[in-house]
This record gives structure tokens, sequence and C-alpha cells, in this order.
């Protein structure tokens, strides 16, 4: 039997191992008290701090300052008004800026005035006694009326006592305006000083006479602040130019007779300043950042020029944020009936600072435009062509050697496009102007020959010109195509279009970037009659850009804003309206983009009768000269040899290189039936008879296979 045993009372002791201890954590000694000063001072700062409270105290300060100098802009008309201290200062203030003869007409003004009061104070000796016999004559009459009038009334009435009625009558209401007077007065002495006060504010708050920082917050923006002669004077003083401080200081408020009037000019205004005697005109070019600072402007809403007056410039200050907003489409895009003419039109370029229309002549003025990369030298370029090949005379040789197709709508237009970077097609290009030389000089020679001779406009674009310049490759004749020397082949053949082109009307046109002597020499910049320039990097590339005397004159495009200003030139030429004394002018150009400039392209090619582009081909092929002859002539009845050789030449000058002349022309011609004949004394090609040359050649082919 087993022994186990079942207790049956359960154990209420909790085994050793899961007793529970409980830590008691004392608590956390209580904070140390802050003082009581403490306390005040943060809540004093607090108070102090809030907007609130320095809003009020702006507000104390600024009506209290507008009281304050109310009264002593008062005080100083009351003494100008009284004394001679304003002629005094225009005085000084003519002398400091060397004007001796306004300085003349104001001391005769100030001597009229001297004169005049003294004639009062002279006066004044005399008038006491004149004035006692005028109040005694005058009180008499009066009296004498009053009884007239009273006996009057005593013969109209019968009783005698109205005689005095008037003189009485009178006196009672002298006696009411004196019991009206002494109610007034005392009021009248209360509220007086509250008037004048309140008077004296308001001339204050009129001339915000306070302190910047106790102005409104509306005011206390200067941001688009409105041009005032105060403003312009106050920007001038604090140029950090010592003599101009100095002169300003003892015009006083006279300072403004330094400007002349503030015009409206577009989307800002314009300003002539003629500087103290010992203020040089550059010191304030140099000082445009500040200037414009000073104006609460941005640098690039400022400009100074020099106009044609001796110690004097010309600023134009933009409103605020005006630049930055668009000028509107090209009249080219909204205009569809506009065409143009070379000799006396004007191309509609875009506008200047004043809002005004912008217009360029391109007749016979070469052209030069620079700048930085991507900042719309190509649209500025190609929009004078897509204006100027609205006129059906003109001819272009185009050359785009950053071949993107910025120029592929004058496919068409042009008799010459070539497209690319590569050096083949500066090769073309270089050779594409001396062709322009050839035309030239055969232009020269019928010159010559027949003064009376009229040539259509040939346009010569490089776009991309510093490739042209920098080209490394050298010819079989061991000149090379790029440099800037003699032996240079690009280079020499510009230099003889700048030379002698206009005179028959072969024109160069180029586009360049960043210019340095090495990709811009110094003669071809300089030969350019029209010279135009985007954001530049420093004063020395618009130097090269510009010229000495632009710059020099206030043109800048190296403080132009990279990529914010695109399409905005400074041009210096003759071809465009030029404000007097100044010798450049800055342009907003309108930006024309690739869909509506070839829309613009297709009218051009409607007024024209056809053109047949040469382009740039694969020169290692075999070519089928007399095909090609046919393909130059185009839809022409005829061409002269010489025209018909320069087309062939650009279609392939490898291949029709200096070996292809007249007399191989002429053999070619003659080998299938054809030759050129005169016509008015030129050897020209007539189309058909090549096309019977080759209607000859393929029935001969014909003929030779059927054998």
């Amino acid at each position: 039997m087993s022994e186990n045993v079942v207790h049956l009372h359960k154990n209420t002791d909790p085994p050793a191992d899961n007793v529970t201890t409980l830590t008691v954590v004392p608590d956390a000694p209580p904070a140390r008290p802050v003082p009581l000063w403490v306390r005040s001072g943060r809540a004093v700062k607090t108070v102090a701090t809030h907007e609130t409270t320095r809003a009020t105290v702006r507000a104390a300060a600024r009506h209290g300052l507008y009281t304050f100098n109310g009264g002593r802009i008062v005080a100083r008309r009351a003494w100008d008004g009284r004394t001679g201290s304003r002629y005094e200062r225009m005085i000084r203030a003519a002398e400091a800026a060397g004007n001796l003869e306004a300085a003349e007409e104001w001391e005769e003004r100030l001597q009229r005035f001297r004169a005049a009061r003294h004639h009062r104070r002279m006066d004044l000796l005399h008038s006491p006694v004149d004035a006692a016999k005028g109040v005694a004559v005058g009180a008499g009459m009066s009296i004498g009326a009053l009884v007239a009038l009273g006996v009057v009334m005593a013969i109209s009435t019968g009783h005698v006592g109205d005689v005095i009625t008037p003189l009485s009558a009178t006196v009672d209401f002298i006696a009411l305006l004196i019991r009206i007077v002494q109610v007034v007065w005392g009021p009248a002495l209360s509220i007086g000083p509250f008037l004048a006060l309140l008077a004296l504010w308001s001339v204050g708050r009129k001339q915000q006479a306070a302190p910047a920082w106790a102005l409104p917050a509306n005011v206390r923006s200067s941001e688009g602040e409105p041009i005032t002669p105060s403003i312009v004077v106050k920007a001038l003083r604090d140029l950090g130019i010592s003599p101009l401080k100095t002169a300003i200081k003892e015009m006083g408020d006279a300072g403004a007779s330094m400007l002349g009037p503030i015009r409206i000019a577009g989307c800002g205004v314009e300003v002539d300043v003629t500087l103290p005697s010992g203020v040089a005109t550059d010191e304030v070019q140099k000082r445009r950042r500040k200037l414009a600072e000073n104006l609460t402007r941005h640098e690039h809403e400022v400009f100074i020029t020099i106009p044609q007056a001796a110690r004097t410039v010309r600023l134009w200050i933009a409103d605020s944020g005006a630049l930055d907003e668009p000028i509107g489409p090209s009249p080219l895009v909204t205009d569809e009936t506009m065409t143009a003419n070379y000799k006396t039109g004007k191309a509609p370029w875009g506008q200047d600072l004043r809002g005004d229309a912008a217009e360029l002549s391109v007749y016979q003025r070469h052209l030069l435009v620079t700048g930085l990369s991507n900042q719309g030298k190509t649209a500025a370029l190609r929009a004078l062509a897509l204006w100027l090949a609205l006129d059906r005379t003109v001819q272009f040789w185009i050359a785009d050697l950053k071949g993107i197709g910025d120029w592929a709508m004058f496919d068409g237009i042009a008799q010459i496009l070539i497209e690319g970077p590569s050096d083949d097609h500066v090769i073309q290009a270089t050779e594409m102007v001396e062709d322009a030389v050839e035309e030239m000089n055969r232009r020269i020679e019928e010159r010559r020959q027949d003064p009376t001779v009229v040539f259509e406009p040939l346009i010569v674009v490089v776009d991309e010109a510093q490739l042209a310049f920098m080209c490394p490759v050298v010819g079989e004749d061991k000149r090379p195509y790029g440099g800037a020397k003699a032996t240079s082949r690009y280079f020499m053949a510009v230099r003889k279009l700048h030379n002698q082109g206009r005179a028959v009307d072969v024109l160069m046109w180029q586009g360049t970037q960043d210019p340095t002597d090495q990709n811009l020499p110094k003669l071809v910049r300089e030969g350019a009659h029209t010279r135009a320039s985007l954001v530049l990097g420093t004063e020395s590339q618009a130097r090269m850009a510009l010229g000495d005397k632009a710059v020099d004159g206030g043109a800048a495009p190296q403080l132009l804003r990279q990529g914010l200003d695109k399409g905005t030139l400074v041009v210096a030429s003759d071809g465009i309206a030029i404000p007097a004394g100044q010798a450049s002018i800055t342009v907003r150009t309108h930006f024309i983009d690739d869909e509506p400039a070839a829309e613009i392209a297709e009218r051009a090619k409607m007024l024209r009768d056809g053109a047949t582009t040469l382009r740039l081909v694969d020169q290692g092929e075999e070519r089928d000269a007399l095909a090609d002859v046919a393909h130059v002539i185009g839809d022409a009845a005829r061409l002269r040899t010489n025209e018909v050789l320069k087309r062939l030449h650009a279609l392939a000058p490898k291949v029709y290189g200096d070996q292809w002349t007249n007399d191989r022309l002429k053999s070619l011609l003659e080998e299938h039936g054809e030759e050129p004949k005169k016509s008015h004394g030129v050897m020209v090609v007539h189309r058909d008879h090549v096309l019977r040359a080759l209607a000859n050649r393929d029935a001969d082919g014909s003929a030779s296979a059927a054998e």
C-alpha cells in the first residue's frame, strides 16, 4: 500500500525565489527658486522686444518727430521768407557747381530783395503817424455817415430820436462782438496750441520728417521708391566722393540745383547731373553699384552714360523689377505684311531702355555681335537676317559653325548654307569668305568700267566665327586657315571685305563668343561698323567688343547679368538712334523662336523667285560635273560662268577647286555639244543648254548600250 500523502490545504507561503523587492525612489529635490529680479528682467525683456511694443515705440517716436521737425520746417520757411538766406544758399550752390553766371543772377536777386526790405523798413518810421491819421479820419467819416443816415431816417419817420438810431445800432453790434470774443477767447486759448501742433504734425508727416526706423513698414521698405530730386542728391552725397559730398553740403537744400528735370523714360526715369568742379564723371561711373543701392535699386537697374555736356553724367533709373519683364513679340512675328528694304529700311530689333522701338539700319555696314555663350547671340543676329530676307534683292551666304540647325530655315533663301563645327566646315566657311572677296573684286572692276552699275547686296554671315580664327588646319599651300597673321586665310579674307566690301554692297556679319585677342583679332573687330555685345565677363572684353570710346562713354556689357539679361545688347553704331552725346545704347532684343522664324522664312521665300541652296557635302565621293552644273543653276534661266564656278566650288571645294576655270567649264559643255555664250558682253551658261547636254549624254549612253 502506497504511503503517498496528499495535502488538502493550500500553502500560502510564496516560494523564496518569487519574492518582489520594492525600491523606494526619493522625490527629486525642488527646483531652485528663480530670483524675483531675474523673472522681472525676463518679463521686461519680453515686453520690450515684443512687436507690439516696438510698433508702439516707433509710432510714438514717429508722431513726436513729425511735430518737432514740422516746427523746424515751418521755422525754416518763415526765416527764408523774412531774410535773404535762400538767395545766399543758391549763390553758394552755383559757386560750388562752378556756374558763375547763375551765381551772379542770384546775387542780383538778393540785392533787389534787400532793397525792397529796406524800403519797407523805412516806411515803418512814418507808418504810426499815418496809421493814427487814417484811424481818426476813418472814425470821423464813419460817424458822420451814420449820423447822416440817422437824419435821413428821422426825416422819413418824423421822429427826431431816429437821428442816433444807426449810431446806437453800431455801438450795440460792437458790444455783441466784444461779448462773443469774451466767450470764445478762453476755449480758443486752450485749443489753439493743439491746433498749432496739429498743423506742425501735418507738415512733418507730409515731408516724412522722421528717421527711417520710425517710419511705417510700407514707407520704410524703399523697394520701388519713386525717384525724387532729394533721393538722387542724397544718393550722390553718399557715394564716398569727398569733393562731391563737400560741395553738396555747401549747397544746403539747394543740392538739387545739380539736377536737370527728372523725365519719364520708358520703364524708368532719366536725369542729367552736372557735377561740381573737382569731381570727374568716371568717379561716378566707377561707383555704379553703390549709387544703385543708394537709390534702392539693383545694379543692373541703373545705367550711367556721359552726354555731350561737359562735367555731366546721365542717370537712367529703372522702375524696380521692370527690366525683368518681357518686351513682347517682334513685329516680324505679329505683322505678316511686313517687308524690308536694304537701303532705306531699318530692322525692328527690339526696344531701348526708354521703351522706344530700337531699329537698326544695315545699309553698307559690317556687323559684329559678341558675348558669352548661350546669351542670345545667334537669335539677335538671326533676327536681323530674317528681316533682311524680306528684301528679295538681298543674297545670303551663311556658315553656321555651331551646326545645330539655328539657320536651317534659310535653306531656300541663302545661296550657300554651311552647317557644322568640324574643321572641314571651317575650311568651307573660309573658302566661302574668299569667294566673297573674289566677288567683291569682280564688282569693283565692273564699277570701274561702269560707275552707274548697281549690285544686289550680298550678306556673308559666319556664326561662331571664333572657330574659324582658332582653326589649326594648314592648307596645301602651307597657309593656315585660322590665326591672326597675314598668312591666315580667314583673317585676311575678312580684312579684305572690311576694307572694300561696303563700297559694292558685300558685307560681313560675324557672331562670336567670349572674345579674346586670339579668337577675335583687333583689326577684325575694329573693321565692323556696327558692334553689339551681350553680357561679358570683364571690362577688357567689353573694350574688345565695343571699343574704348563706347566703354569710356558708359557702355558696360560686363555689368549685365548672365542668364537673366539674355538678348540684352549694348550697341555702338551709327545705324541706330543713340541719344545725343552718348557713344552706345542698350537694346533689349525681340526673341524669335525657331518655329516663328521658320514662318518668317517661308514668307521671305514667297517674295523671292527661289534660290538653290548649296550645302556642305561629302567631298570624297565621285562627282557628276554636268549634273552638278545643272544643280547649281537651279531654276535660273542663265548664270554667269563665274557664278557657276563659284557655286560649284561651294558645293564641293575639293573637287571643284582652283583647277576649275572658265576653260574647263567650256570644255565640259562642248564635250556634250553645248558651250557657254555671251550675253551683254558677259559669258553665261544657259540652263536649257545644260539640260540639253545632259539629254545628249544620256542618249549617247543609251545608244552605246543598245549596240
